[in-house]
């Protein structure tokens, strides 16, 4: 962590986490400032009132924070950045038939450079997060610094944030990184944060209530856009087995919400067509693939032509072991075994508990 009495600036959620962060620095001696991003427009189309990470009621609850710990906080205002960025990507995504990540965006374009900037405007070289996950200075022979997992696997979010920019990892703290969530919360209680009991966010901030379909057709047609249309159902022989309202409603893998299908067996999503407007079924073993490319890869780490490592194509995903081969800011990847993987998700590759680089599914 930073030297005591040093000027940082803590960037608060609204949620017990960041809260937490901010707690702790301050009760180390530093001089903390908070900053919470609006991420909304006058007609909340960003991220609705109800919404769970910067919206207007997660803002309110920042600035209460920051009343309770005497330290200064400042809203800025993301909300166009936000909705360029993070939103139009998640909606064109999923019109292509692809499971985008907004919260990987949202770490690439709007969280670190932004908030840094600002941090820097007013003489802070040091921006701290409540993220659970760890960044450490490279060892013997290394420079710079290393993103790795946090502590808690159960909460680490280390997968969302290989976007990060790499030149950026020394300027940014995790101080919850070598703490369990249980701890974190002990932390809150003793410090009085009023939001320590506060329910964690578990779904997409500006899709409250979960209903990403409702979100994107709503999206589309203030765009102007083609709404997706009804189509069929396919199986694996091209048979019709059932009819759907809009190839944007499904993901590959998934295998509940496919209606009434003419068949008892447990059917799984594997391709997507949006110009066609067909949806294909069949066994889990259809949406599997044990090749991947990743597209538009950063590194987080010293760039090489080929490497062992594991690989993760999902927060909650189990990490496989996988020989890439690198092709310009492509990674050609040989997995060891099996596993559903969505084009436009999110693919990182782990040496260890260290992040190396990531990209999207192509």
């Amino acid at each position: 962590m930073t030297q005591g009495n040093e000027l940082v600036v803590a960037a608060l959620s609204g949620g017990v986490d960041s809260a937490t962060a901010a707690g702790l620095l301050v009760e180390q001696g530093h001089r903390v400032v908070g900053m919470t991003m609006r991420l909304y427009d006058a007609r909340g189309t960003a991220a609705s009132s109800g919404g769970r990470c910067c919206g207007p009621r997660d803002v309110e609850d920042a600035r209460a924070v920051c009343a309770h710990l005497g330290i200064p906080f400042y809203v800025v205002d993301l909300a166009a950045e936000f909705s360029a960025a993070v939103v139009d990507d998640f909606v064109e995504a999923y019109l292509a038939g692809e499971t985008p990540n907004p919260c990987v965006k949202c770490n690439q374009h709007i969280k670190f450079t932004p908030l840094l900037e600002r941090a820097r405007a007013i003489g802070a070289d040091v921006l701290v997060t409540g993220h659970y996950a760890q960044i450490l200075a490279a060892g013997p022979g290394g420079d710079g610094h290393e993103l790795r997992r946090g502590l808690d696997a159960g909460k680490d979010q280390s997968y969302f944030l290989f976007s990060m920019p790499a030149h950026e990892l020394g300027s940014v703290r995790f101080p919850l990184g070598g703490m369990t969530k249980h701890e974190v919360r002990a932390h809150a209680l003793r410090l009085g944060l009023p939001n320590a009991t506060k329910d964690e966010s578990q779904e997409i901030c500006f899709v409250p209530d979960g209903d990403y379909a409702g979100f994107v057709s709503a999206q589309a047609l203030r765009r102007g856009r083609t709404l997706p249309v009804a189509g069929n159902i396919l199986d694996q022989d091209g048979a019709v087995v059932g009819r759907h309202e809009g190839a944007h409603r499904f993901t590959i893998g998934q295998h509940r919400g496919l209606g009434n299908l003419s068949t008892k067996d447990k059917l799984y999503v594997t391709a997507v067509d949006p110009a066609r407007a067909e949806v294909r079924v069949g066994p889990r073993s259809a949406a599997e693939r044990r090749e991947l490319v990743i597209r538009d890869l950063r590194w987080l780490a010293p760039a090489r032509d080929t490497l062992d490592a594991t690989v993760q194509v999902r927060h909650r995903g189990t990490p496989i072991v996988a020989t890439i081969v690198i092709d310009g800011d492509r990674a050609i990847v040989q997995l060891a075994e099996a596993t559903v993987a969505a084009p436009g998700q999110a693919a990182v590759i782990y040496d260890a508990d260290r992040v190396l680089a990531g990209g999207w599914l192509a």
